[in-house]
């Protein structure tokens, strides 16, 4: 199983996702991804998830 994928949205890079002891962090592409920048996630399927969802702008942005 790999330690790091790559998350993409509609044919747009969202990000990376890397492994580490608690689960998959992700890091942002571009600024349309930054809500999910440094988040924590179960699985590369759950951070594909929230991708999908936060440019459909169903994530909050950060005050």
């Amino acid at each position: 199983m790999s330690d790091t994928y790559i998350i993409e949205v509609s044919s747009e890079a969202a990000g990376i996702v890397v492994r580490d002891k608690s689960g998959f962090r992700f890091f942002a592409a571009t600024h349309r991804f930054n809500p999910l920048d440094g988040k924590l996630f179960k699985n590369a399927r759950e951070a594909e998830r929230a991708a999908t969802q936060c440019l459909a702008g169903r994530v909050e942005q950060p005050a």
